[in-house]
């Protein structure tokens, strides 16, 4: 496969520390590049004093880091290209895995001629490489990035090529349609048979369709991916922190009789059945008494205008008032769950009333301090999230904002070029031919066969050094 161009210069020899930082039994010095077993001849004794350039390749040896004195006792591995992560020579050190040793090695290799990797430049090297392709470099980061086990099976399924497989397909097929167009365009004249306008329409309506599933997924795959934020909100004193704790499953959060306790907004991220749920638990919203609770107050309205999904709380032990009011208008138009708090004491609140003043019937009576009804909390918050569905983390879901853009893009302009086609002889097929490109483009874009060079340094920017 022909090497795709970059703005860095490929002949480089690059270097990183590929572990994280910090105390561990190992650390990981990692070099890439033509010159990398030769600098690995120069830092490295074997036991047997052999060198590195002379190992095969995908094996492991024992010897020492060193050049006027022993720097550190090590195990190198070798992976010659082009069968290696970035389809060059590969040298990995293992060093002890303190930061001391692992800077050590690393300066050495650096002062040896190699550079320092760029943020994700080894999986950069992997794509331009031909190794794998865009879609499956994104997904390395979202295997190093994954917050459930759900996300880390959606990630590792696009790694392995599960959507790249699909939009390649789709692409390869709207390509086929492209050049039945083109050659009406450049045989317009001549005798010559080409596939019937219901063919091509049939074949476009059938990408459409596929295309359109990827889109109505996506949000579900992001979800996935990165979680949901949901926002715990109501006066103060109605149980939010409780119920913040109940959710995290440990006392996170500091729990008094004494209203306002909360004065700022709190987050933690839970794992639930698989999803990814940022918890906010907020400020009471009232009126403010100090310049603190302005502050904590005025982060919790900005959590709430941000939030998928709110846990708006009630007291069944006092009266629907204002203050309700006043966040009920505060989170008007979202997702909203009511959890009325304290069922194990008097009721004062109209329950009937407050599901017709909001409009809901997902009110769930609770006892947070009984810890009754906590269940139902759970079902209900992944009810909201899933709109009743289950989902399979094996399907191919699309993950990635910048997929679904150029997905919504391409069947955009295959639902014009459809369009156009229907309008009969009056259809200009070099206008058709246009749009079949954008919509080509569009798809390439998400493998990196016809992506910009911003959004793929943008893209490789996100990564760690030493990935």
């Amino acid at each position: 496969m022909r090497k795709r161009k970059s703005s860095h210069n490929a002949d480089d020899t690059i270097v990183a520390i590929s572990t994280p930082v910090g105390e561990g039994g190992i650390g990981i010095v990692r070099l890439s590049g033509k010159a990398a077993l030769q600098v690995a001849d120069k830092i490295f004794v074997s036991k047997d004093r052999i060198k590195p350039s002379k190992f095969k390749t995908y094996t492991t040896h024992y010897g020492h880091i060193r050049r006027d004195e022993v720097i550190d006792e090590v195990i190198l591995t070798v992976m010659r290209a082009p069968r290696s992560y970035t389809k060059e020579d590969v040298v990995e050190i293992n060093c002890h895995g303190g930061i001391v040793c692992l800077r050590k090695v690393l300066d050495l290799v650096l002062a040896m001629g190699a550079r320092l990797a760029l943020p994700g430049e080894f999986t950069k090297r992997a794509f331009l490489n031909g190794r794998i392709d865009l879609a499956q470099a994104e997904a390395v980061l979202d295997v190093i990035r994954s917050k459930t086990e759900s996300s880390m099976r959606v990630a590792l399924g696009q790694l392995e090529g599960g959507l790249s497989r699909k939009i390649k397909g789709l692409r390869e097929v709207l390509l086929d349609v492209l050049g039945e167009i083109e050659a009406r365009i450049d045989f317009s004249e001549e005798d010559i048979e080409l596939a019937p306008k219901q063919s091509i329409l049939e074949k476009l309506e059938k990408i459409s369709t596929e295309i359109k599933k990827l889109i109505e997924n996506a949000e579900n795959g992001i979800i996935l991916k990165e979680g949901i934020l949901c926002v715990i909100c109501g006066k103060p004193n109605v149980g939010k922190s409780s119920l913040m704790n109940i959710l995290l499953r440990r006392n996170r959060v500091i729990v008094t009789p004494v209203p306002g306790t909360t004065r700022d907004a709190i987050e933690e991220e839970i794992n639930l059945k698989g999803i990814p749920v940022r918890v906010v638990d907020t400020a009471g919203i009232r009126q403010a008494r100090d310049v603190v609770e302005v502050h904590g107050i005025r982060k919790s309205r900005s959590y709430i205008k941000r939030a998928d999904l709110i846990l708006f709380m009630l007291d069944l032990n006092k009266r629907w008032s204002k203050a309700d009011k006043d966040i009920l208008n505060a989170i008007k138009g979202k997702k909203i769950i009511i959890v009325a708090n304290k069922s194990d004491l008097k009721r004062n609140l109209d329950v009937e009333m407050v599901k017709k003043v909001t409009k809901t019937n997902e009110l769930i009576e609770a006892s947070l301090r009984r810890k009754k009804n906590m269940e139902k909390v759970e079902e209900a918050i992944l009810r909201n999230i899933w709109h009743g569905k289950v989902l399979q983390p094996e399907a191919t879901f699309v993950t990635n904002l910048r997929h679904r853009k150029d997905l919504e893009h391409a069947d955009n302009r295959i639902k014009k070029t459809i369009a156009t086609l229907d309008k009969g002889r009056s259809a200009s097929p070099e206008i058709v031919a246009s749009d079949l490109r954008e919509a080509a483009f569009s798809l390439g874009s998400i493998l990196g066969d016809t992506v910009e060079p911003d959004i793929l340094n943008r893209i490789f920017s996100k990564f760690c050094i030493g990935k």
